[in-house]
């Protein structure tokens, strides 16, 4: 028996794994079986595993790992933190890390969102923003405002609350009794569905004149609108034009409804700017949300770390004398100082290296690698932001994205299929080697899934 063969049977008998069918991995021989790989070691934008085979990270591990496995900058940072402070209570304590991180992510959205809160994980952060947006028209004496609005397809966790704003019903339909009903699904501004002569710009306003019907009747019971800005990505990394959060934007604001930015997944510039967000602009100047989720990628991959920022307007409803008009939302690690220490690293990176100009050129890359794609007859909406690019299949094959993911293990690369939609969303530290490389496996594992 391998290390590899070894390692995989005890994780199957003891480890419940996330988003899994297990008994798709238990069943061996038939189209529905997915391997299970034990990874020993990352190394940059490789995952190795104990037998020595090597796998190209073309997803970033989920979406977090921005400069590659076992960076020695950020392992150095986390070496150093270690030796200072590993955690403390963030509830009547404070600490280096968290300070400076927020204060950095403060002036990344020119102060206008100055107020940063701290949890764990993505769906933690949309809790706490509703949460936010529910309770701040409660302290200003609007509690009829209470609902919420969201995208055909949106995801935004999985979490109870999370899930009352996620359209998504393999995450949602099991669990709709204990889900909250006061959400409300607009039309997505999806670029694919522009009708003939229509421009993605057109669909954007489409969807934006739905938003301004809806909040005509309905503004008073409202509380915010949440967006995934510019690619929604657990719906098949739907892509739309920056027009539509322009025009959010100015709704929002017409009508006094918050908007919610949730830059989890897109934010720490995989579209091309830091923020997503910040591609719609009024008048010459970036648009910003009135609350902002982050997490993934900003601990570089490292470490579990999510942060709302919010606008000193929503901050200051929530300042008085009464405990009960207080955010009282927390957790045992809110601000934990190692993943604080993770993320100012990873700003680090970001400014030393010009990380954003760099991923200009290696978008450009990425486009090439890929473009032999547009030509194949199973292939439509070859479509790319910045460092994430995706296609859609055509095929009945229910076990095509299973198929897949197998076939591109194979040719030494982790790609994973959200249903028919195959997508790219490489650590940025890839090489234009690897690039090519991933290009070369998502071309082989198609002909393979489709064979």
């Amino acid at each position: 028996m391998t290390q590899n063969s070894d390692w995989l049977a005890r994780s199957q008998q003891a480890v419940w794994h996330p988003c899994t069918q297990m008994q798709h991995h238990a069943r061996t021989g038939d189209p529905a079986h997915l391997p299970l790989i034990p990874i020993a070691r990352g190394e940059g934008p490789w995952l190795i595993d104990f037998d020595g085979r090597r796998y190209l990270d073309g997803i970033s591990s989920w979406w977090t790992n921005l400069f590659g496995h076992a960076n020695p900058r950020i392992n150095a940072a986390l070496r150093d933190q270690l030796d200072t402070l590993e955690h403390v209570m963030l509830a009547g304590f404070t600490h280096q890390p968290v300070v400076e991180l927020s204060e950095r992510l403060a002036a990344l959205t020119d102060h206008q969102l100055g107020h940063a809160f701290y949890a764990s994980d993505g769906a933690s952060a949309t809790e706490i923003a509703l949460k936010m947006s529910f309770h701040y028209w409660r302290n200003v004496g609007r509690p009829e405002k209470s609902g919420f609005l969201c995208l055909a397809g949106s995801y935004h966790g999985e979490t109870v609350g999370a899930l009352a704003v996620t359209d998504v019903a393999i995450f949602k339909d099991a669990y709709a009794p204990l889900v909250r009903r006061a959400a409300h699904i607009l039309p997505s501004p999806d670029a694919r569905l522009a009708e003939p002569g229509e421009t993605a710009a057109d669909v954007a306003r489409r969807a934006a004149a739905a938003l301004e019907a809806y909040l005509a009747s309905h503004a008073g019971q409202t509380a915010a609108l949440i967006v995934e800005p510019l690619v929604q990505g657990a719906a098949g990394m739907v892509m739309y034009d920056p027009e539509y959060l322009r025009l959010a934007r100015q709704l929002c604001d017409r009508y006094e409804i918050h908007l919610i930015c949730d830059e989890i997944a897109v934010g720490c510039g995989r579209t091309g700017t830091f923020f997503a967000h910040e591609q719609a602009d009024i008048d010459g100047r970036p648009i910003r949300p009135d609350l902002m989720c982050l997490s993934k990628g900003i601990s570089g991959g490292y470490l579990p770390l999510s942060i709302v920022l919010a606008s000193d307007r929503i901050y200051a409803a929530f300042l008085d004398d009464s405990v009960a008009r207080a955010f009282l939302h927390s957790h045992s690690y809110t601000g934990n100082p190692l993943a604080c220490r993770a993320g100012l690293a990873t700003l680090d990176i970001f400014a030393s290296d010009d990380v954003l100009t760099v991923n200009r050129a290696k978008a450009a890359k990425i486009a090439a690698a890929l473009a032999p794609l547009a030509e194949h007859p199973k292939v439509r909406h070859l479509r790319q932001r910045g460092m994430i690019a995706a296609f859609d299949v055509l095929t009945d094959d229910p076990y095509f994205s299973r198929r897949f993911y197998r076939a591109a293990l194979d040719a030494g690369a982790l790609l994973r299929p959200i249903g028919n939609t195959v997508y790219l969303m490489p650590p940025y530290i890839v090489s234009d080697d690897d690039i090519a490389a991933l290009g070369l496996a998502a071309q082989r594992a198609l002909e393979l899934a489709l064979a």
